[in-house]
Formats: structure tokens, C-alpha cells, sequence
């Protein structure tokens, strides 16, 4: 062995110029030259590539390597063809060459010039390509991203199912097998699928010590904490994750309006403009890049100081995958993502128009993001188990890494208020959802419980001690834990688990994480942010409220119509002391800042002086007026008093989204004379009294109008009321 040995260190310094092999790579490359089936597991940035990369250069004949992206296909081949002289090294066969360009592939191949050829799956079941390699001598078959091939992988590819029948046709050439994430399951199921059950088996460690592991909650001043985190972070490189494109647009805007070189990255802009994106970033002309997935395979770049999720993406597998590709040169890697379950909700929505079998098995990955998220155990010890590796949470290498280890958070036993909770989800047949189970809990009616006359039972209001959002939490946790499950055929169904009914007989302690904000709740008409997630000054908003009260009492309108608490509270965080500033308070647009914000500023300037306040500047986040298009033609269209459902279905929202964003125009002072509408619904006289209503009223919430007036109005003429009493008393 010992001159092979020899061999392959003196080609590694031929081709690669590298003195020494990584990690499992020398195993790996002797298993392939002896012509054996190998499975390769490295995490990215492993030097998996160089895995098959090594021994096609040295073997006999061409390798075949399958990878389902273009763009990675065409960033190996250029790597390849900068150690050699000739051009025709490596090549890639795929759907975008010409007749041309496959003859000149063919040539290469056919007089031995090529030793890599790089092809899309779907380029392997063509007939004409098969039969021409059948006859040309192949040195192996490599399969980058093996984990397409199982449904329980992130990235399931049908077309990948086919490859074994395709390579037995090729004649008896030994498979390699690569991949960058698999669980246990995940990774049965490749060796199965390969038909390779006795492949040399090479596992390096997914622990990637370096890496330091964060979950916020998620409030509506996302922006702002991104912003401030990237300011905190100044000159390092980036990447932001987020599902949607224009989610991608909107924060690249964000980003840029307040001073940080950002670029946007995802599948709808063109080839061109994806490309120069990517090359900025690489040669360091824009610190961060906000992207969909579609970025970041086979972004080489060393130096990736944080990955940032604004949206908790499907899978621990991508997420896994998307955090990798901070800190590859060993150096710090920050991995921030930001959670709220309404996301998640959101993700559920999207796969219930599935197959069933497609939605469960993406209902349980989704399920696994939710506990990873939501867990107060080590984030390490959590992902390392995901992917069947045990980790020492003390000793282990990078144990301290994470927020949880750093912050513990309290814990309270919770092993009752589980027994009460199970009980109810058995005693109630498996009938109800999450919303249901927990108001049975708390004893509070909706039309489902009435119908099946839970209200009746003896456990109705059993656990009335305690809130709604500590019942969510703990289900979620008792769903973690295994004890119910999701009905996947009625999603959203609780039902118990046989590990759950033996909890009720032998219950066990049962510690739950206090202290997740998990939910926020906002009054589903005001649309005013949480919260910012810094803490407003108290001595400051009791002196804004004074001031509110005397500017209300001066022009004779209630003290929600000068300006309403979010907004208050933000300005009591931010010191806004410019009506430019102002501006950029919650809630508050010029129209407003203009109207009644004179006072605000003088009183804020002062105080600012007389208690030396250091202004937080980052935290005066500038907005894109992304929306502004969409305002703009409510706008104008209410001008023109055009049907509001014709309004809506232009801009393909319903009335709820419509009311929305109507009211956020009349809360931030511009005007909206809707009164043409809202004759058609109601009388001078039920306008008169809902007007007198809010005019006399201490707040603008809607339920609290809902109940003066006993069900007399709907939700939808109160809202669109106050936007009229709003846009004429308060603008």
C-alpha cells in the first residue's frame, strides 16, 4: 500500500497543491481507487468534492459525476480546467449546450482527453447519451447530493430514483455516494436505493465547534434587530435566508436605505444579474447578500461571518445546510435565526394542497424546526442528534456555542398541568385542534365546543389557572416530547400517542422552558407593531402620555387619535428629535408628524437633554415604502370611489388585508373619505352613534366596541367606521 500511499500524496501536491489530506479524505480517496462502493457523509466545507475530484484525475477512463445544479456543474468544471493545460479535462453535459458543444464533449470523452464529466440526472436517462457512455471507458459514477434521492430528504428529487437502473446499464463500475447532510433515515434509504448495502461507509463529524448558535423571537421590528446586528457586525460578511423573493427585495431595500451594502440573490432575477450578485459578494464589494435558498451552493467563500434567518426555513436539514456556510475557514460564525409560529403556520398553509404522503413527511421535518426552535436544551446536542451524533454538552468541543447554553432559561415542572392536558385530548375523542383544546382548558366557548357540548364535561375549566399562551407552549412541548401527535390526514387534529396514554398512568417529570415569548398578539385591526425589542423609557411615555392627554383635551378628540400607544412607545425608544425622525416612528407618517408633532419633539429634545441620552442612531430604521405602490392606489382609487372588493381583488387581497392597509394609511395621518362605502352600509343614524361611540371613547379597540354595542354591528363595518371617524377627526 505503502507506494499508493506515496502516489496519492505526490498527485494531491500535482493537481491541488495541497501538502496534506482533510479529515476523512484519504480513506475516502484509497476505498475509490480500489474500485470500491463508498458513501461518503461530510458536512459542507468538508472537501467533499475533492473526495472524487483526486481519483478521477488519476484512474483510467472518465468519471461520471451527477449534481443536480448547473451553477455548481459549471463552478467545479472551471476549478478543474485551471489545473490543467487542456480545456477539455472537465465537462458538463447538460440541457443548456448546443448540438455543437455535446459533438465537441463526445470527442474529449471518446480520445480520453476527459477524466470528469458532470451531468444533470435528468441528462443521464437521455437514450443517445446512455448508449454513447455505455460503449466509452467510465473510471466510477459519483452522486453529489445523494440525499435527493429519499423523500425524507430536504431536497427530494424524483428523477434521482432512476440513477441505479441507469448506471447498471454502464456495465459493473463502482458508485460513490456524497452528501453533506443525512439522517439516519436518510441515509438507509441512499444505500438502499444505490442497491450498495455493503458501500465503504465514511461519517465525518457534523460538529462544527466554531459556529455560535442563536433564536430570537421574531417581533415586527425584525428589521430594525437585523439592522443593528449587521451595524454590530461592521465590514463582515453576510447572508440573510428568507423564504419568499419578495421578502429577498423588500430587506435588500431595508438594508440598503440605512447605509449597509446589500444585494438581493434569488431564482426570478436573471441569469446575469444572479451571477455579478454572487461575484460582488465574493470579491468583497457588498458585505451581504439577502437570498432564497437558491443561493449558497457552491459558494466557496472562507470568511462568512453570519448567516441570518428571517424566516425559519423547512427542514433541520437546509437549515443545517444554510448555517454551514458561515466560518469554513475555522474562524467565528454567527448563526441567527428568528422564530414565530405564526411562521411556521404560514409553512403548514403552503403544503396542505400536497399529496398526503408529501405533507407528512413535510409535516414532521417542519415538526423537528418547531422543537429545534423552541427547545432550552444545547442547540449543538439538539442538531447533533438530529443527525444520529451523540455530543458530550460539556466537554464536547464548541459545547458553550449557543444561546441556551450561555442564557439558561428558566425552567418550571409542568408534570400535572401534562396529565390535565392529556386527559382533555383523550376525554374529548381526538375531536379538536390546539385553539380548541386549549379553551376547553381555560373554560371559554366557541361554536365547535358548544356543538359537541364540551362546555358540559366535568374538565371544562380545569386549567383556568392558568394563561392561554402557557397551554400553546406546553403543547407544543408535550408535541416535541412525543406524547400527542398531529393527525396528519386532518391536520392540526391533537391526538394521544401510546407513549402519551402511558404518561397519564405513570407520569414523570416534566420540565417546560418558561419565558419563550412565542406568540405575539396584536389586535387584529390596529396594525401597530410590537413592541420594538429593546424596552421604551418609562419616565418618558408617562410624560408623552401627559402631553397626549393635554393635546386631546386642547382640540377635543380622544388621546388615541393624537397618537396611539405603540407609537408612543416607540418614540419613548427611538428619542426621535427631528419631525424627519418622527416620520419614522411606528404608526406615524409625515401627514401626522406634521399635524401634531411640534410638541412631542420639544418635549423629547428637552428630555433627551436634561437626562445626557445617548440616541441609539441604528435604531432609526428608515423605510423603503415598499408598500408605497399598493397605498398609492388604494389611494387614489378611494378618491375615485371605486368599489372597495373592486380595490382588493386588483391587488388580489380579501377585505381583511384591504382594511389593513387602509387603516395604516389613516393611523399614519393621510386622509380617506370612505364615506361613499359606508353609505351603502349603514344609516346617518348608526353612523352618528358609532361615531359618538369612539369620539367618547377611552380606546379605538375594536372588541371593546363589539361589546358596547352587543353584536348590533360586524366586526367589518366597526373597522371600517373607526377609518372614517379616524381620517376625519384625526387628520
Amino acid at each position: 500500500m505503502n507506494s499508493n500511499e506515496i502516489d496519492i500524496h505526490k498527485e494531491l501536491k500535482k493537481y491541488f497543491g495541497f501538502n496534506q489530506f482533510k479529515g476523512l479524505q484519504e480513506q475516502v480517496i484509497k476505498s475509490i481507487i480500489t474500485n470500491q462502493n463508498t458513501f461518503v457523509i461530510m458536512p459542507t466545507g468538508g472537501g467533499k468534492s475533492l473526495c472524487y475530484q483526486l481519483p478521477a484525475l488519476i484512474k483510467e477512463g472518465t468519471a461520471i459525476v451527477v449534481s443536480p445544479l448547473i451553477a455548481l456543474m459549471k463552478n467545479q468544471v472551471d476549478a478543474i480546467r485551471s489545473l490543467s493545460s487542456e480545456n477539455g479535462i472537465a465537462h458538463v453535459l447538460n440541457s443548456s449546450l448546443t448540438k455543437t458543444e455535446v459533438n465537441q464533449v463526445k470527442k474529449d470523452i471518446t480520445s480520453g482527453l476527459t477524466k470528469l464529466l458532470y451531468v444533470a440526472p435528468e441528462s443521464l436517462t437521455k437514450e443517445e447519451y446512455v448508449a454513447f457512455l455505455k460503449n466509452v471507458p467510465i473510471s466510477f459514477v459519483a452522486i453529489d447530493e445523494a440525499h435527493c434521492i429519499s423523500e425524507w430528504g430536504h431536497d427530494f428529487r424524483p428523477e434521482y430514483r432512476n440513477l441505479r437502473h441507469i448506471i447498471k446499464q454502464l456495465g459493473d463500475v463502482p458508485i460513490i455516494g456524497l452528501t453533506a447532510t443525512a439522517t439516519p433515515k436518510v441515509q438507509e434509504d441512499i444505500l438502499k436505493n444505490l442497491d450498495m448495502p455493503n458501500a465503504n461507509t465514511f461519517k465525518a463529524s457534523f460538529n462544527r465547534p466554531n459556529l455560535f448558535y442563536e433564536v430570537r423571537t421574531k417581533t415586527k421590528n425584525v428589521e430594525s434587530d437585523i439592522i443593528r446586528f449587521i451595524k454590530q457586525h461592521k465590514g463582515k460578511s453576510g447572508i440573510i435566508y428568507c423564504l419568499s423573493r419578495k421578502k429577498v427585495e423588500a430587506i435588500a431595500q431595508v438594508l440598503q436605505v440605512n447605509g449597509i451594502s446589500a444585494v438581493p440573490y434569488h431564482a426570478g432575477l436573471d441569469a446575469k444579474t444572479r451571477a455579478k450578485h454572487q461575484d460582488m459578494f465574493l470579491m468583497e464589494d457588498v458585505e451581504v447578500v439577502v437570498a432564497t435558498i437558491a443561493f449558497g451552493m457552491g459558494i466557496d467563500k472562507p470568511d462568512v461571518r453570519f448567516v441570518i434567518h428571517h424566516d425559519i426555513p423547512k427542514s433541520l436539514e437546509s437549515y443545517y445546510q444554510e448555517t454551514g456556510r458561515a466560518g469554513r475557514d475555522g474562524g467565528e460564525g454567527h448563526c441567527l435565526a428568528y422564530y414565530s409560529y405564526k411562521d411556521v403556520e404560514k409553512l403548514e398553509k403552503f403544503m396542505s394542497g400536497k399529496p398526503v404522503a408529501e405533507q407528512e413527511i413535510g409535516f414532521a421535518l417542519l415538526q423537528e424546526v418547531v422543537a429545534y426552535a423552541e427547545t432550552s436544551i444545547s442547540r449543538r446536542k439538539f442538531l447533533l442528534h438530529y443527525f444520529g451524533e451523540e455530543f458530550d454538552g460539556i466537554n464536547g468541543d464548541g459545547a458553550d456555542m449557543d444561546d441556551n447554553v450561555r442564557n439558561p432559561k428558566t425552567k418550571i415542572e409542568a408534570q400535572n398541568q401534562v396529565v390535565k392536558l392529556l386527559k382533555v385530548v383523550r376525554d374529548t375523542k381526538h375531536l379538536y385542534k390546539s385553539k380548541e383544546i386549549i379553551y376547553t382548558l381555560i373554560g371559554k366557548l366557541n361554536a365547535v365546543i358548544k356543538a359537541h357540548r364540551t362546555d358540559s364535561q366535568s374538565f371544562f375549566g380545569s386549567g383556568v389557572s392558568f394563561e392561554e399562551r402557557y397551554w400553546m407552549a406546553l403543547i407544543r412541548q408535550v408535541l416535541v416530547d412525543g406524547l400527542l401527535s398531529k393527525d396528519i390526514e386532518t391536520y392540526g387534529i391533537l391526538k394521544i400517542t401510546e407513549k402519551g396514554m402511558d404518561y397519564i398512568d405513570n407520569p414523570t417529570s416534566f420540565t417546560m422552558t418558561e419565558d419563550h415569548e412565542y406568540n405575539e398578539t396584536e389586535d387584529e385591526a390596529i396594525v401597530t407593531a410590537a413592541k420594538s425589542s429593546g424596552t421604551a423609557d418609562e419616565n418618558l411615555m408617562s410624560m408623552l402620555r401627559d402631553l397626549r392627554k393635554k393635546v386631546a383635551k386642547k382640540l377635543g378628540v380622544p388621546p388615541f387619535v393624537v397618537f396611539q400607544d405603540p407609537s408612543l412607545e416607540d418614540m419613548a425608544l427611538k428619542y426621535p428629535i427631528s419631525l424627519d425622525e418622527l416620520g419614522n416612528v411606528h404608526g406615524v407618517g409625515e401627514g401626522k408628524a406634521k399635524k401634531y408633532g411640534k410638541e412631542f419633539i420639544d418635549l423629547i429634545n428637552s428630555y433627551v437633554a436634561d437626562n445626557d441620552i445617548i440616541r441609539p442612531d441604528d435604531l432609526v430604521v428608515k423605510s423603503t415604502g415598499a408598500n408605497s405602490a399598493n397605498k398609492l392606489y388604494i389611494i387614489q382609487n378611494i378618491d375615485r370611489k371605486l368599489s372597495l372588493d373592486d380595490i382588493a381583488s386588483a391587488k388580489g387581497m380579501n377585505m381583511d388585508a384591504l382594511i389593513k392597509e387602509m387603516e395604516q394609511i389613516v393611523y399614519s395621518g393621510t386622509k380617506l373619505n370612505i364615506k361613499y362605502w359606508i353609505d351603502e352600509m349603514l344609516d346617518d343614524d348608526q353612523q352618528e352613534e358609532i361615531h359618538e361611540y369612539f369620539m367618547e371613547s377611552e380606546t379605538d379597540k375594536i372588541e371593546e366596541a363589539l361589546a358596547a354595542f352587543d353584536g348590533e354591528y360586524d366586526t367589518d363595518e366597526l373597522r371600517l367606521m373607526r377609518i372614517k371617524f379616524i381620517s376625519e377627526v384625526a387628520n
